[in-house]
């Protein structure tokens, strides 16, 4: 629920636990185990390799020298599986220039509701999916737009105001927001799931997609909907997927 910070260490591991050390207070550490259920999805180009995983690890900082410092310090006994650096932009754009995961949970209550298991604990889907960068930017800005279903430049959705308006149409009857919209089809109303906190980095390549969420069905409903017909996923290919069991804080540490 803290804000975001700006640089992350991400990595999944076939290890049982990370290592105990001193890193700098000035991060944030967050792991967990890996969990059945996550299936594999059409358009995913997954290796064996970065399928699933026993172990996560995400550290996040401010300072990305204290990161690096931190995952070396923490880094488990097992076998690594894939890591990667992520960043975020100071205007918290993706690498295809749109603020996206904008609908998440923002109340105490919705985060009880949608994120939090009664002990505390959460699940976490992590995902590193490619972007194609030069064919998404052929497109024209209008273009660009209709695919994300808000304005580039301040992220308002097309239908205007604060709130996405999935039933907005123009003057001819035809929807402002395109039937293939990724805030469409992602929407929780039409996914007929729940709301996902989600907490997603860039990287070289593209995105680190990291999201919390109460049930694991909540994303897998949400990503099956997507299939069928986001056209964002003509620009979007998975190559690491897995999902885990985050523990509750410990504050006795």
């Amino acid at each position: 629920m803290t804000p975001q910070q700006l640089h992350a260490d991400v990595s999944v591991w076939d290890a049982d636990a990370v290592s105990s050390a001193q890193v700098s207070s000035t991060v944030t550490v967050t792991y967990g185990h890996g969990v059945d259920g996550l299936p594999e999805f059409p358009g995913d180009a997954v290796r064996p390799q970065h399928l699933g995983g026993r172990l996560f690890l995400q550290i996040c900082g401010d300072d990305p020298a204290a990161v690096r410092d931190a995952a070396e310090r923490l880094r488990p006994d097992g076998r690594l599986r894939w890591r990667e650096q992520g960043f975020c932009n100071a205007d918290r754009t993706n690498g295809l220039g749109f603020q996206d995961g904008i609908v998440v949970p923002k109340t105490a209550a919705e985060f009880e509701q949608e994120v939090w298991l009664p002990d505390g604990s959460t699940i976490a889907v992590v995902r590193r999916i490619k972007l194609d960068f030069a064919g998404f930017a052929a497109l024209p800005v209008s273009a660009q737009e209709r695919v994300f279903g808000r304005r580039k430049h301040d992220a308002v959705p097309l239908s205007g105001g604060d709130e996405v308006d999935l039933s907005a149409k123009t003057p001819d009857g035809e929807y402002v927001i395109p039937a293939d919209a990724h805030v469409r089809r992602a929407h929780p109303l039409l996914a007929g799931a729940g709301l996902m906190l989600r907490r997603s980095y860039n990287y070289a390549e593209g995105l680190l997609f990291i999201s919390y969420q109460r049930e694991l069905k909540t994303f897998v409903n949400t990503m099956y909907r997507m299939i069928d017909g986001d056209a964002l996923l003509r620009y979007a290919t998975t190559t690491s997927s897995a999902a885990f069991r985050i523990p509750p804080l410990d504050w006795s540490h």
